[in-house]
């Protein structure tokens, strides 16, 4: 394991177009919990599955309980950038890393100071009123007591992708173009088990498919190096 962390850090230092795909893992180590661990949101006990919760249709039935949710489980505002985050953001400065193409919703790459991220499945920081498409910050849920309304009435709907809703065209055609383009295509904290994103890898055209993840996943055989370990535990190891 030591020597395929020895070389992705040679091929980090090597490369001037990098590209990071991630997903949840990059975010535990900042105490947000993902979906499918054992402690993951999947396994709370609820009334309802999470899943059931954060789709679309729940949302339009059954607005009150939603919000209950989302407010409870989905939004961390205090939460701070991991190691993973900060050394991405250093890798962009340096003009290494071209771009991330993110699957998490709760903007601490843009927090430790990346630019260029594409958002999949939207954010929490966003949020926009469904009649007047009036804009407003995460505030205007955390500091509202059951659905959050607009001055004009309308309902404020985070941006966020909800189960049964479609990704934004250009995100996709972004986050595919940055691939495609990768010389170094490091892939981390993602059980690549959610479509359509986790199938976006397969735009990809190069020979250096990093995959670093704590558990197996679909795509472990396709990758040209294979790294099961924590991503703070790799990403530490770049100067």
């Amino acid at each position: 394991m030591n020597e395929n962390v020895e070389k992705f850090v040679k091929w980090v230092e090597q490369s001037d177009n990098i590209v990071f795909f991630g997903g949840a893992g990059v975010s535990t180590e900042s105490g947000i919990p993902d979906f499918r661990s054992p402690d993951g949101l999947y396994h709370l006990k609820y009334k309802y599955p999470p899943e059931t919760i954060i789709s679309h249709t729940f949302y339009m039935r059954k607005p009150e309980e939603f919000f209950e949710f989302y407010k409870d489980k989905m939004l961390y505002p205090d939460a701070q950038p991991s190691t993973t985050h900060l050394k991405l953001a250093e890798l962009e400065q340096k003009g290494k890393l071209k771009g991330i193409v993110t699957q998490n919703i709760d903007g601490l790459h843009q927090k430790a100071g990346s630019q260029h991220v594409v958002e999949l499945h939207g954010s929490v920081l966003r949020n926009y009123c469904e009649q007047c498409h009036q804009f407003y910050g995460i505030e205007a849920i955390l500091e509202t007591d059951g659905i959050p309304y607009c001055s004009c009435g309308g309902r404020i709907k985070p941006d966020v992708v909800l189960y049964e809703e479609g990704l934004e065209d250009q995100n996709i055609r972004e986050a595919v173009r940055l691939i495609q383009e990768a010389d170094v295509l490091i892939v981390g904290g993602t059980s690549l088990g959610v479509y359509p994103a986790a199938g976006l890898i397969d735009y990809y055209r190069g020979d250096k498919l990093v995959l670093i993840n704590k558990s197996e996943t679909p795509y472990d055989n396709r990758a040209n190096l294979l790294i099961h370990d924590a991503l703070g535990n790799v990403f530490g190891r770049i100067s």
